[in-house]
């Protein structure tokens, strides 16, 4: 592969994984105007609309046949756009100001969570390495959740639903980039163009009919134009371009080295917020460190086991033709 490939690779990957580190300050402030429900539909129709017409512009009408995945695509868009989205910011909202580097930290996670995912479903035993990373990641995580202050757990009933909100939405986002690989044979415009409409199809659907039964409210006008510049953030950034950057960079890289630039998502929040004046404890820093340590660690250790399977496999094929 071409050094220049590579740089174009990384690039994309830290655009993505910086844009997705700012959306949960920016978030913050526009929840405070209109809620999740209204807000993710509102974001991504808009995303799903310049998806739709840059798939029609490259690929033309056969991109979007189902080709009999149609229920497939219902599932990990829904998974992707709709519980993703709403539960992540839904559990950010309920936490308050704490939710924004809760939320970004669980985002730090979803390689741990990947790991757990193929262990419980797959039964694919983790190495030990990797469960060392797992805890080391989830130690960093109660860092950042309970600021040092043991008496959390005592309030632990208050914070259960929020936290289990963002740990759900999360594992959504990760099933749906496990089942890219079902489409692998498909574009990676093509897959996030599908998959986006039919979840934010579902997620309009939910928030219709529970505007009906009177548990959110339509937002105001007043309100639309107050954020208008953190949805139009939230739709170029974090929607479309992290979306398409993320999926191109990993597609260069491999999805080995592309996850290391999950580690800005943290760090891109604790510097934002640190700019905004919200004060960050030393348990936040520690927190996000030991996370960033565990991803390293477990990057390095998967490599090494990488390069020795690769040297086995050319000792093997050298005894075949001697």
């Amino acid at each position: 592969m071409k050094k220049s490939q590579m740089i174009v690779g990384a690039i994309a990957c830290l655009i993505a994984s910086m844009s997705w580190g700012a959306m949960f300050p920016v978030a913050d402030h526009a929840l405070e105007y209109i809620n999740p429900f209204y807000f993710s539909t509102i974001r991504y129709g808009a995303v799903s609309i310049v998806l739709i017409i840059l798939l029609w512009m490259k690929e033309g009408r056969k991109a979007f046949r189902l080709e009999g995945k149609g229920k497939l695509l219902v599932f990990f868009g829904t998974m992707a756009f709709t519980v993703y989205n709403l539960l992540v910011f839904l559990g950010q909202t309920l936490m308050g100001k704490s939710g924004v580097m809760v939320a970004s930290i669980m985002e730090a996670l979803m390689p741990m969570i990947s790991i757990a995912i193929l262990w419980g479903y797959k039964h694919v035993n983790p190495k030990k390495y990797m469960i060392s990373s797992m805890i080391i990641a989830f130690v960093g995580a109660i860092f950042v959740i309970t600021k040092g202050d043991i008496s959390f757990f005592l309030t632990l009933k208050q914070n259960l639903v929020s936290l289990a909100f963002i740990l759900i939405g999360v594992v959504g986002w990760v099933i749906y980039t496990m089942g890219g690989q079902t489409f692998s044979d498909w574009s990676t415009l093509r897959y996030s163009t599908l998959t986006c409409v039919f979840g934010t199809l579902v997620t309009f659907i939910i928030t219709m009919v529970i505007t009906m039964q009177g548990y959110v409210s339509v937002p105001s006008m007043g309100a639309i134009s107050t954020i208008k510049y953190d949805l139009l953030f939230m739709m170029i950034l974090p929607g479309i371009v992290a979306l398409l950057s993320w999926n191109y960079g990993v597609k260069i890289l491999s999805s080995i080295n592309g996850i290391l630039f999950i580690n800005f998502v943290p760090i891109t929040t604790l510097i934002i917020m640190m700019i905004q004046g919200y004060r960050i404890t030393i348990f936040d820093v520690a927190g996000t460190l030991l996370v960033i340590t565990a991803l390293i660690l477990n990057n390095i250790y998967q490599r090494r086991e990488e390069n020795t399977n690769q040297q086995i496999l050319q000792e093997e094929e050298l005894r075949q033709v001697v």
